[in-house]
């Protein structure tokens, strides 16, 4: 390990120490490894640091890693936040410390069974009994629940900083639904990429042998003599919090991303609602909170969790990790209770202490409290209960009246912690280096005996110097931990293959999945039709101011109306009364871009494509994320577009639409050809049918002069992508019959109908079938007797016009016939596939599940 000497770097940073520092040892030098990182720092320069910390903040927001900030005016997608300086903890203190987790993590878990078993601490006055009985995280319902395994807490995560006497101190217990796993893999993976520099000198543990100890954790409980296990990851949806987590685990463990809603009883057992039909569930690892797992026997107001969910427990016909009921152990006021519990159970002393937590629920400790209201921090005993923690030195002397009072009416409901001067670290906050607050979250998996701590964690300092809020829903920034040491560590075997693997063809695609796909192809594909028509438009009326004429003013007319054919944006352009949307077009032409409001516009069509895309991120891999950070940047600019400038906004538009036409090629190379991708391109090929016909009947339905008829064709084929390839051909004027033969019949053509009808077909024909029937279904009967409308179609009738009306009846009867048939094709894929309510009759009744074939 590098040990140079003292750094000007580190010595411009020790300046701004006021308080105990991560850098610093017990007898006042630098930590070696401290002293090697801000060795490398120094070579690297600030200037240079300042380069990555960017790249980190665009690779970030590239791969869509967001952490929603609920009252944050960024919503949805706020990105997540790293610092690029990562915070390091030597090898042997370490080791100290994984020992004091898997005590704590042992003795909790004796808790989580006691509470839910015999209740002995209770019996025997180590608990008060109001902090298990009037504790909101105890789940009467679940006394019985049980999985199979010697410990019960299988998931744990543990929230840590360093005191003032330089040990590590425990400050609360994750023992629900444990986050940041997640998001501390994707910020190693990160660091590693963009500042590999930084290891110079030292080794750094990794990461992967506690997602490999996880992952076989999970295969054990489902391999109970099933060759093929189906797991699923529980969400609440993409309106979580650390949505972004869940999809990213999912995807990186190979499970299955699902809600509740896609889960059922049935038969004693959970089923997944795919478009395969009802599979069954052997692993479910949860993300929903306790409340909200089951509305049939806890919170019935529950549309998140699984009614009946319970029962099965119960019934040892799945397995829930961590089982519910384990939120009863992240009640604050137990941290004050912990010792003697260790003592109780294991007969020894904590290894790493608590932070200093005194329970007003008893007189004595209550008595205290209130003599030292003014320099301790008050917090509410269940977490449940929405209350933010409150400094008392920060307190005027009537608030801190109020919480007297407060505290004095229920007791029971608080617990005080002491506020110490815990350790600092360094922290790049606009481009100088400064120590800021920081803690650090651990986490710990067990096979079901034992427990095995990452070999990292989660670290967050906070955003603000001197305070101690380093929660990321209040700013904290996150950092990358190193174990660190100056030899080699183990290297443990990433990988670890059964004997037997079966070959398996398919994954599981849960219905509310596979409608979100189809309709990212639908969204997708309307959102680029209706830019390149625009585009086509916007062209036409720059055209028009300069060689104005009367056939010109007739086409853009002709034009315009289309548009609102397209859009569905009635009257628009179709109001013949409206001449001051005739006198200034853009006017209409800005709302349909700009406005998300305006059902039809650029704008809402994108933002519903790209929460159609949200709804599925675990589908999408590296490459596909970053073209999805590009689209939402063109949202941002489609919204914000300059409304005084014609060839600005139809910048924006070419960029948008090049950035769709970039997702849909990274589609096409890289997404596996199963369910999920034929239902996007059914989703494309539907829309992109339906768009292309609706020009093609305000184009021509109706004869025109033989001018604007040219004009046109022209806009059509270059709305195709077909006008070099006809030029090529015909090298002639335009005309009407080979352009339709062209759009219409080419089966060479991408864009021709006949070409899309046929790849619907096969994108239908590989979904599957009904187990009773390999019949054609009613989707694809639709498609087929579209395709064959129009193969058997005559171009020179459908040329033909009433010479009265000017009317071509034969081509507009023929494409509304076509319409009505694609149109219904998503109905009927509806019925088919995305069928999310199923009446849960059966919810306790045998085991036979001969009669499910599909939802």
């Amino acid at each position: 390990m590098h040990t140079g000497t003292a750094l000007d770097l580190f010595q411009s940073y020790r300046q701004e120490i006021n308080s105990y520092d991560e850098t610093i040892g017990p007898d006042g030098r630098v930590k070696p490894h401290w002293q090697t990182l801000f060795a490398s720092l120094e070579r690297l320069g600030i200037k240079e640091l300042e380069v990555r910390n960017q790249e980190i903040i665009n690779r970030l927001r590239e791969n869509g890693v967001t952490y929603n900030i609920y009252d944050s005016s960024d919503g949805l997608n706020r990105p997540w936040q790293l610092d690029p300086i990562p915070f390091l903890i030597e090898q042997k203190e370490w080791d100290h410390i994984s020992r004091g987790l898997k005590q704590r993590a042992l003795v909790l878990d004796l808790m989580l069974k006691d509470i839910y078993g015999p209740q002995k601490l209770v019996k025997d006055d180590i608990l008060p009994p109001e902090l298990v009985f009037d504790n909101t995280g105890f789940c009467r319902p679940c006394f019985d629940i049980k999985i199979p395994s010697q410990n019960q807490l299988i998931l744990y995560a543990a929230d840590m900083a360093r005191g003032p006497d330089g040990r590590m101190w425990l400050v609360d217990n994750r023992t629900q639904v444990p986050s940041g796993a997640g998001y501390t893999l994707e910020n190693r993976r990160i660091m590693s990429k963009l500042l590999p520099e930084l290891t110079e000198g030292m080794f750094v543990n990794r990461l992967s042998p506690f997602f490999n100890h996880f992952s076989q954790t999970v295969a054990g409980f489902a391999n109970r003599g099933k060759e093929n296990p189906n797991i699923v990851y529980l969400t609440p949806g993409s309106n979580n919090e650390t949505y972004f987590e869940h999809a990213y685990l999912a995807s990186y463990l190979g499970y299955t991303l699902a809600q509740g809603d896609d889960l059922l009883v049935r038969n004693g057992y959970v089923w997944l609602k795919s478009i395969d039909g009802l599979e069954r569930v052997d692993v479910i690892v949860r993300r929903v909170d306790d409340d909200w797992c089951d509305p049939l026997e806890l919170r019935e107001d529950s549309r998140l969790g699984v009614p009946g969910l319970l029962h099965v427990i119960r019934s040892g016909n799945v397995t829930v990790l961590n089982p519910p009921g384990a939120s009863v152990l992240e009640n604050s006021a137990f941290l004050a209770f912990m010792n003697i519990t260790c003592r109780y159970f294991l007969g020894e002393e904590l290894i790493m202490p608590s932070i200093a937590t005194w329970w007003c629920g008893q007189p004595k400790e209550r008595n205290f409290v209130l003599a030292n209201l003014h320099r301790l921090i008050i917090k509410k005993a269940n977490r449940k209960q929405k209350f933010r923690s409150m400094y008392g030195r920060l307190l005027t002397n009537e608030q801190l009246s109020d919480l007297r009072n407060a505290i004095l009416q229920n007791p029971h409901e608080y617990v005080a912690q002491e506020e110490v001067s815990l350790s600092t670290t360094p922290s790049l906050i606009d481009g100088k280096i400064e120590p800021r607050l920081a803690s650090l979250r651990a986490f710990l998996v067990s096979d079901g005996n034992d427990y095995q701590v990452m070999q990292g964690g989660l670290t967050r300092s906070s955003a603000e110097k001197d305070r101690y809020i380093i929660s990321n829903q209040y700013g904290g920034i996150s950092k990358d931990t190193w174990i660190v040491s100056d030899t080699m560590p183990e290297v443990k075997t990433k990988i670890i293959v059964p004997k037997s693997l079966p070959v398996i063809h398919h994954t599981s695609l849960p219905s509310r999945t596979a409608e979100n796909l189809f309709w990212v192809g639908r969204y997708s594909e309307r959102t680029m039709a209706l830019t390149k028509f625009l585009t086509i438009v916007i062209n036409a009326l720059n055209e028009n101011v300069a060689f104005r004429g009367s056939y010109k003013s007739e086409y853009i007319d002709i034009l315009l109306q289309s548009i609102t054919h397209l859009t569905f944006t009635y009257p628009g352009f179709t109001d013949e009364k409206n001449e001051e949307i005739r006198e200034n077009p853009y006017v209409e032409i800005i709302e349909l871009i700009r406005n998300a409001q305006k059902s039809g516009s650029v704008a809402s069509h994108l933002g519903s494509f790209l929460m159609a895309v949200i709804s599925v991120s675990d589908k999408w891999n590296n490459d596909t994320r970053r073209i999805i950070n590009l689209i939402e940047n063109s949202q941002k600019k489609v919204v914000n577009a300059d409304i005084q400038n014609p060839n600005g906004f139809q910048k924006v538009l070419d960029k948008l639409h090049i950035r769709l036409f970039t997702f849909y090629g990274i589609i096409s190379e890289s997404m596996p050809r199963d369910n999920g991708y034929y239902l996007l391109e059914a989703g494309k090929l539907v829309e992109r049918v339906l768009s292309r016909i609706s020009i093609i009947r305000s184009f021509f339905s109706f004869k025109n002069d033989e001018n604007i008829e040219s004009e046109l064709i022209e806009a059509l084929l270059t709305n195709q992508h077909l006008l070099v390839h006809y030029r090529q051909i015909y090298k002639t004027s335009f005309n009407l019959e080979a352009t339709l033969d062209m759009v219409l019949l080419d089966n060479k053509l991408p864009y021709s109908l006949v070409y899309q009808l046929d790849m619907l077909s096969n994108c239908l024909s590989q979904l599957p079938k009904n187990a009773q029937s390999d019949r054609l279904n009613q989707a694809e009967k639709a498609v087929l007797e579209a395709s064959a409308k129009i193969k058997l179609a005559d171009i020179s009738k459908l040329s033909a016009c009433q010479p009265s009306t000017l009317f071509r009846e034969k081509l507009d009867g023929l494409l509304s016939e076509v319409t009505d048939l694609i149109s219904s094709v998503t109905l009927s894929l509806t019925h088919l596939y995305f069928m999310h309510t199923v009446i849960q009759n059966v919810l306790l009744e045998g085991t036979d599940n001969n009669d499910i074939h599909e939802v």
